[in-house]
C-alpha cells in the first residue's frame, strides 16, 4: 500500500502550475536563472507601486549563450510583462541595446509634462562579447546618469570555460572599466534579490549596475520565493552634491567625469554597507582563517569545507570566518576591514582573474604589519616568505594555488582550503577528516588519468541541416568560418578555417590577400549576424576592393540560440530586403541559391539577381570565385530544426515524403552520408554486412541524401508513417505487480546527473525532477548543459535534491558525489565528464546500454559502435553491482513507436530501483505540467519501471523468438548455405555451384590448419563479387516480397513509390563526366518486374547493360579473385595464413555504384598490390 500523501503535497499536487513563476504576486515558484531574469522588473513595478510610485519598465539587449533564451521566455511572458507596464524591445545588436537603455534614463531632462511616467528602469542583458563591444555606450551612459525612479542594470552572461563561445570571457573587468559597480548572484533567489538591490543602488547613486551571470547559476533551476516586501532596502545616509547625482542637460564631460568620481561611486558604496550586501556567512570570536568568496565560487567553497568535512560549527570552532561578496567591484574597504579585522591569513577564492584578491590587497595595504593579515589566492607564497608575493616572482605559474584559467571547482577549493587550514595547526580528527577527503579527490583524479576516452560525441549539424550543404567549397577553394551553428564546420573536413568575432566574417581577407598567391576566398555569414553587424563586414571588403565571396547562409531563424525569427520582428529580414542592401553596397554578383526556387517566381527581386537550385552551388561557387570583387550567395534554406517546430504548430507544410533505403540494395558505401553530411543516416549491421538506413525518428526530411550515387534509395509520398495505437503503447504492460521502491533519504543533498544526447529530451528530465521536488516542498537546484551540446552532443543535467532548500550548497554535483547516474546514452555516460562524477560505493547508475551513432560515422564509414566498451568502463568505475543497464532504446521503439522516449524510461527504471527521492505522484504531475505527449512519457516510465523489475519478462513480450536466438553463433558451413541460395535466385543453381566450389576448396586447404577464418573470408568476398548489383539484380531486390511487405507495415494511406536511378544508357553527367540519378515514378517497378526475369542475359552478348565499363571490370574482378584463391591455395602455409585472410578481404573494400565504387575500386588495388608483394617476397 502507498503511504497517504503529506497535505501540502496534495495541495501542491492541485495547484502549482509553470505559470507560477510570473502570475504569483506572492509565494513560492520554481524558475530558472533566466526565469528569474523576466520576473525581476514585475518586482521591480510591484515594490514602485507600493511606494505610490507609476514606474514602466524597458528591456532591451541581444541573446547569447548563457542568455539565448532569454528573450523567449520575455516573449512568452508578455501578457504578465504588458500588465506592469513593461515594455521589451530586443537590440539589432548589444551596443543598440544599450543606447536604448540610455534614451530611458534621458527622460529624466524630458520636457516637461511629455512623461507619462514618474520614471522608466531598464534592463540590458548580453553575452559578455556584447558587454566588451557596449563600453563606448556603457561609459558615456554611466557617465551621465540615471532617474531617482528609473535605474538601470546591465546583465552579462559569461562563459568561463567558453563552452559554447569562440572565447572564454570575464565581464567585472570591462565594467570595471565603464565604472560599474558589478553584482555576482551565487543563486535563483539571488538573482531576484540582488536584481531588486542593483536597480535601487543605481536609483540612489546614479550609476548603472551590473550583473554578472554564468552558466551554473542563470541555466540553473530552483524554488524561489516571490514577495515584492521579501527584501528590506536601506537608503544610506549620503552627503550629495548641489544638483544631486542623477542625468541632467546641459552636462559637460568633466563635471560627469567629477561627480563620477567624487561622488557617485562612494554612494554606491554607501548603499553597499548600509544594505550589508557583502557580509559574514560564517564568523565566531577567535577566527585565524578568513575565506571570501562570490557567485559561484561561493557555492562550490560551501561544497568544499563540507566536503573536508567542516561545517558551520567546525568552521567556527576551528577560527574559519567566510565572508560572502556580493558586489565585487567596487570592493566596500569598510566592511572587508571589518572582516579582515583578526585574522591571520585570507584566502580569496574566485573564478578568473583577480578582481576580489587585488582590491583586498590594495584595502589592507597600509594597516600595520602587526594585524595585517596575509592574504593569497591566485599564487602560493613561497615558503614562509611574504614579500611581494606572486610579483616578487619572474613567473609565478608553478606557484599555483587557485588556478585563473578556466574554472574552479569545489574538489580544487578543497585542496586550497585545506593547505592552509592545515598549515595553520587543527586537531587530529579534523585533520583525519580533511586528509580522507584529500584521498578521495586524489584517487578520482588519478583514475581519471587513467581513462581511455572510448568515443566522443562532437556537436554537428542537425539532420536536414542547410549547413550540411551550404558550407561545402568547390575544390580547390577554401573558407573563413562565421559565428552560428555553421562554425561548427570547422571540425567537418570542409577547407574551412579561421574564425572571427561575431560581425568581422570576412575582413581578415583584407588584411591577407595582398601578401598571398591566393587570389580569392569564400566566407560563411549567417542571417542572425548579417543583421547584428555583419553587413559592415561586408561593406569593409567592399570598401577594400578584395576578391572575396560572402555566402550569406539565411535559415530563417537565429538557430543556435532557439530559432528567434532574424530582424527582431515578427515578419523577419527577408532575402529580397538582403539582396537590395547587397546591390546598394555594390557587391559585383548577387545570386540566391535555395531548396524551393519556384517560391520566388514573381518576388520581384532586385534586377540582375538569380536565383538557382541548391543542387547548382558548386557550379555557381566556381562561377564567383572568378569574379573579381565581392560577390554574393544567398543560400535560403529554413533551419531544419525550426521546420520541424513548425510542422508540430501547423505553420509549415509538412511536406508527405519519406525516404526508405533498400539495405538489400545498399553496397554500404557510404556516400548518401559523404553527400548529406546527416545524422539521420546510420549503420545497419545486416547479414551481408553493414549497409544504412534512415532514422525516421530524427530524420526533417531535407533528402540530400538521395544525391549519394546508389540506387537503394525510395521515397514513400503521399502517405504518412502508420499511426501509434490508439492507447499511448503499442503493446500492453504486462500484467505482473510492481513493488514499491523504498525511496533515498535527503536528509543530505541528493546527488543526480542525467547524462544524454543533445536534443533528446535530457534537459527535459532534469526540469520534470526539478518541478517535483518542488511540488513536493523539498529543496531542489537543477543546472543543465545547454549551447552546442544541443547539436547532437554530450548534454548533462545536475539534480540536487534536499529535504531543504538550505541543504543545497552547489548547483552541479561534484567530484565523485553522484548518488545516481540516469544514463541515457553509454558514450556519454563514459565520458570524463560524467565518470569523475561517480564513486564506487556511492553512486548508482541506471543505463541504457543503447548507444547511437556519433557524428564520427559521417566520417568514417568503417566506424565501430562502443557501446559494450562503454558499458565495461563505466563498471570498472563504480563497481558491476552498481550497474544496471538494459536496451531502452529497443524497448521505447517497439512499445511506443520512437525512440525520443528513451529518457523516461530510464527514469522509470532509476526509480524502480529505489535511486530517485520522489514520489510517483510529484512525478506524474509533473508530466502533466511539462504538457508534452504526457500520455506517452507516463507510459514509458511505467515500462521503465517493469524493465527495472521484470526484465526477463519483458523482453519475452517483445519479440519471443528475438530473445532465444539473440546472438546465436553462425557456422561455417550455415553462412555458406546462405550464400549459395542467395545466389541460386540471383542467378542460377550452376552459378551458385561454381561458388561452393571453390569455397569448398579453401575449406579443405584450410582444414590442415586447423582454422576457419580464411574460409570464412573467401566465403563472404567470392560471394561480393559474384553477388554484383547490375540492372537484373536490383530490379529484382526492389521487387523483393519483404521490401515491399516492411514499406506496407510502416506506411498508411494512399502512398506512391518513387526510385532514383541513373540508368547508364540514358543518364546524364555533370561536369566531372559522372553519372547523375534522375527520379522514377512508380511506374519503374512494373519494369523492376519486368526487368528482373531477364537475369539470363546477364553477362552475355544479349546483355545491353553488360557493356559497360562497370559491368565489365566487375565480371573480370571475379575471375581475378578466383585466381589468385587458387594461387593462394597452392602455397597456402601457417606462416602466410593471416596474410592470406588479409588479402581475401579486400573486395571489403569495393563499394558503391558507378564513380564511387571506381574510387573504392582504386584504392582497393593499392593495397591489394602491397599485398601482392609482401606475398610474393622471400621469407
Amino acid at each position: 500500500m502507498n503511504a497517504p500523501l503529506p497535505e501540502h503535497v496534495r495541495r501542491a499536487l492541485d495547484t502549482v502550475t509553470l505559470d507560477d513563476k510570473y502570475s504569483l504576486d506572492v509565494g513560492r515558484a520554481f524558475m530558472s536563472g533566466v526565469q528569474a531574469l523576466v520576473k525581476l522588473p514585475m518586482l521591480q513595478r510591484q515594490r514602485d507601486a507600493l511606494q505610490g510610485k507609476n514606474t514602466a519598465g524597458f528591456i532591451s539587449g541581444y541573446r547569447g549563450s548563457p542568455l539565448g533564451t532569454y528573450d523567449q521566455s520575455l516573449w512568452k511572458a508578455k501578457p504578465y510583462l504588458e500588465a506592469q507596464n513593461i515594455v521589451f524591445q530586443p537590440g539589432v545588436n548589444e551596443e543598440l541595446a544599450a543606447t536604448a537603455l540610455w534614451g530611458t534614463q534621458q527622460l529624466g531632462f524630458a520636457p516637461q509634462g511629455s512623461n507619462k511616467f514618474d520614471g522608466v528602469f531598464g534592463i540590458w542583458y548580453g553575452k559578455g562579447p556584447g558587454v566588451d563591444r557596449c563600453s563606448d555606450v556603457f561609459k558615456h551612459a554611466n557617465m551621465a546618469g540615471t532617474t531617482p525612479w528609473g535605474g538601470v542594470l546591465a546583465v552579462a552572461g559569461d562563459d568561463h570555460v567558453a563552452k559554447s563561445s569562440t572565447a572564454v570571457h570575464q565581464s567585472d573587468h570591462i565594467f570595471k572599466a565603464c565604472g560599474t559597480p558589478v553584482f555576482f548572484p551565487s543563486n535563483v533567489q539571488e538573482i531576484l534579490d540582488l536584481g531588486l538591490h542593483a536597480i535601487a543602488m543605481s536609483r540612489f547613486s546614479g550609476v548603472w549596475s551590473g550583473m554578472k551571470t554564468i552558466q551554473e547559476i542563470v541555466e540553473s533551476s530552483a524554488t524561489a520565493v516571490i514577495d515584492p516586501h521579501r527584501v528590506n532596502i536601506v537608503m544610506p545616509e549620503f552627503e550629495m552634491p548641489a544638483g544631486g547625482l542623477h542625468i541632467r542637460w546641459p552636462d559637460t564631460a568633466l563635471e560627469q567625469e567629477a561627480r563620477l568620481f567624487d561622488y557617485k561611486w562612494y554612494a554606491a558604496l554607501a548603499y553597499v554597507r548600509a544594505n550589508r550586501l557583502n557580509h559574514n556567512v560564517i564568523e565566531g570570536p577567535n577566527d585565524r582563517l578568513g575565506l571570501i568568496t562570490s557567485g559561484k565560487a561561493y557555492n562550490d567553497t560551501r561544497q568544499a569545507l563540507l566536503d573536508l568535512g567542516l561545517d558551520d560549527d567546525t568552521c567556527r570552532r576551528l577560527g574559519i570566518r567566510l565572508h560572502k561578496v556580493a558586489v565585487v567591484w567596487p570592493l566596500d574597504a569598510q566592511l572587508t576591514r571589518e572582516f579582515a579585522k583578526g585574522l591571520q591569513e585570507i584566502l580569496v577564492i574566485e573564478e578568473k582573474r583577480q578582481v576580489i584578491e587585488y582590491q583586498l590587497k590594495e584595502e589592507l595595504y597600509n594597516w600595520r604589519a602587526d594585524v595585517r593579515p596575509n592574504v593569497l589566492g591566485k599564487f602560493n607564497e613561497v615558503g614562509e616568505d611574504h614579500s611581494g608575493g606572486e610579483w616578487s616572482m619572474p613567473n609565478p605559474s608553478a606557484n599555483t594555488l587557485l588556478r585563473a584559467n578556466a574554472d574552479l571547482n569545489p574538489a580544487l577549493i578543497a585542496k586550497a582550503i585545506a593547505q592552509r587550514v592545515l598549515k595553520l595547526g587543527v586537531d587530529a580528527d579534523t585533520i583525519s577528516r580533511i586528509y580522507a577527503q584529500l584521498a578521495i579527490i586524489s584517487a578520482k583524479e588519478a583514475q581519471m588519468q587513467t581513462v581511455t576516452l572510448k568515443a566522443d560525441r562532437m556537436p554537428w549539424f542537425c539532420s536536414g541541416c542547410p549547413h550540411n550543404t551550404s558550407t561545402k567549397v568547390p575544390e580547390g577553394s577554401r573558407a573563413m568560418a562565421g559565428i552560428g551553428c555553421h562554425f561548427m564546420v570547422l571540425w567537418m573536413d570542409r577547407d574551412t578555417n579561421g574564425f572571427t568575432q561575431m560581425g568581422g566574417e570576412g575582413v581578415p581577407w583584407v588584411g591577407q590577400q595582398p601578401f598571398v598567391n591566393d587570389q580569392h576566398i569564400f566566407a560563411n555569414l549567417g542571417d542572425g549576424t548579417y543583421f547584428h553587424s555583419g553587413i559592415l563586414a561586408i561593406r569593409q571588403s567592399i570598401a577594400a576592393g578584395v576578391n572575396i565571396t560572402y555566402k550569406l547562409l539565411y535559415n530563417d531563424a537565429v538557430a543556435m540560440t532557439g530559432g528567434q525569427r532574424v530582424g527582431e520582428r515578427p515578419e523577419g529580414h527577408s532575402v529580397l530586403q538582403i539582396a537590395q542592401s547587397m546591390k546598394a553596397e555594390g557587391a559585383q554578383r548577387i545570386t540566391v541559391v535555395t531548396d524551393e526556387p519556384e517560391k520566388y517566381e514573381g518576388a520581384g527581386l532586385v534586377e540582375g539577381v538569380a536565383v538557382f537550385h541548391r543542387d547548382e552551388l558548386d557550379r555557381i561557387q566556381r562561377e564567383m570565385r572568378e569574379i573579381k570583387g565581392c560577390t554574393v550567395i544567398i543560400y535560403d534554406q529554413t533551419c531544419a530544426t525550426e521546420k520541424r517546430r513548425r510542422r508540430k504548430r501547423g505553420t509549415m507544410v509538412d511536406p508527405a515524403v519519406r525516404v526508405l533505403i533498400n539495405d538489400l540494395v545498399c553496397e554500404g558505401c557510404g556516400d548518401c552520408g559523404v553527400q548529406s553530411n546527416c545524422l539521420s543516416v546510420e549503420p545497419l549491421e545486416t547479414e551481408w554486412g553493414r549497409k544504412r538506413t534512415i532514422n525516421q525518428s530524427t530524420c526533417n526530411k531535407d533528402t540530400s541524401c538521395l544525391k549519394g550515387f546508389c540506387p537503394s534509395f525510395v521515397t514513400v509520398e503521399g502517405g504518412s508513417l502508420k499511426k501509434k495505437s490508439k492507447g499511448a503503447s503499442r503493446i500492453e504492460l504486462p500484467a505482473l505487480e510492481l513493488p514499491e521502491p523504498t525511496l533515498p533519504d535527503t536528509t543530505q543533498a541528493w546527488g543526480m546527473v542525467v547524462a544524454g544526447v543533445g536534443g533528446t529530451g535530457v534537459i527535459t528530465i532534469g526540469q520534470l525532477l526539478g518541478m517535483a521536488a518542488h511540488i513536493e516542498g523539498k529543496g531542489i537546484v537543477t543546472q543543465d548543459a545547454a549551447g552546442l551540446a544541443q547539436k547532437g552532443g554530450a548534454t548533462w543535467s545536475h539534480v540536487l535534491i534536499a529535504n531543504h532548500q538550505d541543504d543545497i550548497r552547489t548547483t552541479r554535483v561534484s567530484l565523485g558525489a553522484a548518488d545516481v547516474v540516469v544514463g541515457c546514452d553509454p558514450i556519454v555516460v563514459a565520458g570524463k565528464e560524467t565518470l569523475q562524477r561517480m564513486r564506487e560505493g556511492r553512486t548508482h547508475v541506471a543505463l541504457n546500454a543503447h548507444s547511437a551513432p556519433t557524428a564520427a560515422f559521417v566520417r568514417n564509414a568503417d566506424w565501430q559502435n562502443p557501446s559494450d566498451a562503454c558499458v565495461a568502463e563505466i563498471m570498472h568505475t563504480v563497481g558491476a553491482d552498481a550497474v544496471s543497464a538494459f536496451d531502452a532504446d529497443r524497448v521505447a521503439t517497439q512499445v511506443l513507436g520512437d525512440s525520443i522516449f528513451v529518457n523516461p524510461m530510464v527514469l522509470g527504471f532509476a526509480w524502480q530501483k529505489g535511486w530517485v527521492p520522489l514520489g510517483r505522484e510529484a512525478l506524474m504531475r509533473a508530466m502533466e505540467l511539462n504538457d508534452m505527449a504526457v500520455a506517452q512519457n507516463k507510459a514509458a516510465f511505467e515500462w521503465g519501471r517493469h524493465c527495472a523489475a521484470h526484465w526477463p519478462e519483458v523482453q519475452a513480450l517483445l519479440a519471443p523468438a528475438q530473445v532465444v536466438q539473440f546472438h546465436k553463433p553462425e557456422g561455417v558451413d550455415a553462412l555458406i548455405d546462405k550464400r549459395v541460395a542467395f545466389l541460386t535466385a540471383y542467378q542460377s543453381a550452376s552459378y551458385a555451384k561454381r561458388y561452393r566450389a571453390l569455397v569448398q576448396q579453401v575449406q579443405a586447404a584450410e582444414a590442415v590448419l586447423n582454422k576457419t577464418t580464411l574460409t570464412e573470408a573467401v566465403a563472404k568476398n567470392l560471394f561480393k563479387l559474384m553477388a554484383y548489383k547490375d540492372e537484373y539484380e536490383v530490379a529484382r531486390l526492389h521487387t523483393d516480397a519483404a521490401f515491399l511487405q516492411k514499406i506496407n507495415g510502416m506506411f498508411e494511406g494512399d502512398y506512391t513509390l518513387h526510385y532514383y536511378l541513373a540508368p547508364p544508357l540514358t543518364a546524364k553527367t555533370n561536369a566531372k563526366g559522372e553519372l547523375q540519378k534522375q527520379k522514377f515514378g512508380s511506374l519503374m517497378l512494373t519494369g523492376f518486374r519486368l526487368l528482373k526475369h531477364f537475369k539470363w542475359l546477364r553477362g552475355t552478348a544479349l546483355d545491353v547493360f553488360g557493356y559497360t565499363h562497370e559491368r565489365r571490370t566487375e565480371r573480370a574482378l571475379i575471375a581475378q579473385y578466383r585466381s589468385s584463391v587458387e594461387v593462394m591455395l597452392s602455397q597456402l602455409t601457417a606462416d602466410n595464413h593471416a596474410l592470406a585472410v588479409e588479402m581475401a578481404r579486400i573486395p571489403e573494400q569495393i563499394k558503391g555504384f558507378g564513380h564511387v565504387k571506381a574510387r573504392h575500386l582504386a584504392a582497393a588495388r593499392q593495397k591489394w598490390d602491397a599485398l601482392k608483394a609482401q606475398w610474393s617476397a622471400p621469407n
